[in-house]
């Protein structure tokens, strides 16, 4: 029972009992078997030369010896002792006791006074003289079997039997208390596992990391963490503590997020586990990487789920800034305007009025060019605001992209930029202002070359889906940072110097296409260039198209 407490490794446990036995008795061999929901053999050899032999069985395989729920009684004792002799003996011998155990001081005299029939021979080894066959129970569904063998003649007495019967049981007892150590020693270790995973979870680690710090996590979870290694795949990328395609065995649970399959959790061992009983993995380690992988789906469902709330939270204070600036713009616009057009209009009839000396002329032409991009300004501040009304019509993408390019094309040659206008599929015509989107395609295009000083390549590319026109415009300059590309769109924000921009392009833009039911995206990356991705809803087919004609 000292033994037991230890919850040491089961062979360690049976080789050191085995030790204690052979001690105690002064026999030569034994043999322990056990069978029932966990079944193995172990055999021990003090004489001439030491041995131990540990085997595990299958319980598919133990024939008709897994005993039945009744069979742990007595009744199953008695039938244990006479399977294993094989009908050999004859049962009315007084070699049974009532316990069920078999013994005999003399192989010999046994078999000559009560064979059970002629040619009947006892297995046994041509040295041994006695042997015990004594049957004990472990738990409600296991029963063992402990065989005693001795080149003594005499080895053997019913008092001794009946003393080796009461140690069985303790026998008995202390494999079922170290099976139980060792099955509340693994919990402990699950529990551990999944306690240090909520853990990591909880954490504010980036996703990436955490799924490298449970990946870590699982080895000293598993039966045997000395060879055991873990991987942990979410979305193709791997974190794992070794090679786990090396492994010998190993056993795999899907990560599931949102109902979606995302990945997958495996645990192995890179070595072979001998001694195993029911395989390389416990039934609680099927329930465990279960849970591992429940818990990562878990985990990174809250973190993506997390990451959209933070996007449309984003997404709503950008509105409502908007919105905010559009107000604010639709009033200083009309403020603005007044005054704008009487110094506009004064200066002009200055201008005209004669005897104006060249110095107040140009003076006077400074104050008009001024004025003019002022009222340029507030004309987009009213564009922003969306005061200027649109104009929709039947408009075609590709003759509103051509437009914009010619206004940009004599410009880009002497820049040393090349324009590529690539075309995919058939095009269709969208509901919209022509003149708006123009000046969305111009801004787009003049942005690019602005990006490109030293020349580049200008792509503009023009497609359609299923409901939307597509329209690219790339640029091979100088790219935007991800802080930059998060205010983009924001108005008044501009990365250019005092007096080349307004910081009103895109946010005009932005408006003008959220305003025609569309979307506008953009990528990029620091020193590769930038894309912006225009989406506008297809306009209705007229209800002659498609239609074929007479004799068609």
């Amino acid at each position: 029972m000292r033994l037991a407490y230890l919850a040491s490794p089961r062979v360690e446990f049976l080789r050191r009992l085995a030790e204690l036995l052979l001690q105690f008795s002064g026999c030569d061999a034994l043999e322990l078997r056990l069978w029932g929901h966990i079944a193995y053999r172990l055999r021990a050899v003090r004489q001439p030369q030491q041995q131990f032999i540990f085997e595990p069985s299958s319980p598919d395989a133990l024939e008709n010896r897994a005993p039945a729920s009744e069979d742990t009684g007595l009744a199953g004792f008695h039938r244990l002792a006479q399977d294993e002799l094989r009908g050999t003996v004859d049962l009315s011998a007084p070699c049974f006791t009532p316990h069920g155990s078999f013994w005999t001081s003399d192989v010999h005299d046994t078999m000559t006074r009560y064979a059970a029939g002629k040619g009947a021979r006892l297995e046994a080894n041509s040295d041994i003289r006695s042997f015990s066959l004594i049957p004990f129970a472990v738990d409600e569904r296991n029963i063992g079997l402990l065989r005693l063998e001795s080149a003594q003649q005499g080895a053997f007495t019913s008092d001794l039997i009946e003393s080796y019967e009461a140690v069985v049981e303790t026998i008995g007892l202390s494999i079922a208390e170290r099976r139980a150590q060792a099955a509340l020693r693994e919990r402990v270790k699950e529990l551990s596992c999944l306690y240090s995973i909520a853990r990591v979870a909880e954490g504010d680690l980036r996703v990436g990391e955490a799924l490298d710090r449970i990946a870590a996590l699982l080895p000293p979870a598993w039966q045997f963490p000395e060879i055991a290694v873990a991987r942990i795949v979410l979305d193709g990328t791997a974190h794992e503590t070794a090679d786990v395609e090396a492994t010998r065995s190993q056993q795999v649970a899907k990560i599931v997020v949102n109902g979606e399959y995302r990945g997958e959790v495996a645990v192995g061992y890179v070595d072979e586990v001998r001694h195993a009983i029911n395989g390389p993995f416990l039934k609680e380690e099927e329930s465990l990487i279960e849970a591992v992988a429940r818990d990562v789906g878990d985990f990174v469902e809250k973190r993506e789920t997390a990451k959209e709330r933070s996007r449309m939270e984003a997404q709503l204070r950008h509105a409502d800034r908007l919105a905010t600036i559009g107000q604010l713009a639709a009033g200083v616009a009309h403020e603005i305007n007044e005054p704008l057009g009487g110094i506009l209009g004064f200066a002009q009839l200055a201008l005209k009025g004669g005897n104006v000396t060249e110095s107040t002329a140009a003076d006077l032409n400074k104050i008009i060019a001024s004025s003019l991009h002022a009222r340029e300004i507030v004309n987009q501040l009213k564009l922003f605001a969306r005061q200027a009304p649109i104009q929709k019509s039947r408009t075609s993408v590709f003759g509103i992209v051509g437009k914009a390019l010619a206004l940009v094309e004599g410009r880009c040659a002497s820049e040393g930029i090349e324009v590529v206008r690539r075309s995919e599929g058939d095009l269709h015509d969208v509901n919209a202002d022509p003149a708006q989107l123009e000046q969305v395609f111009v801004n787009l295009v003049v942005n690019a070359i602005q990006v490109m000083p030293g020349g580049g390549t200008l792509t503009v590319a023009t497609g359609c889906d299923e409901s939307s026109a597509i329209i690219e415009v790339q640029d091979s300059g100088t790219g935007m940072t991800d802080e930059v590309m998060r205010q983009v769109f924001d108005p008044f924000f501009t990365t250019k110097d005092v007096g080349e921009g307004t910081g009103l392009g895109l946010s005009v833009a932005h408006g003008i296409i959220t305003a025609h039911g569309g979307t506008i995206d953009v990528e990029s990356e620091a020193g590769t260039g930038t894309k912006f991705t225009v989406r506008l809803p297809l306009a209705a087919m007229p209800e002659t198209e498609g239609r074929e004609g007479p004799g068609q």
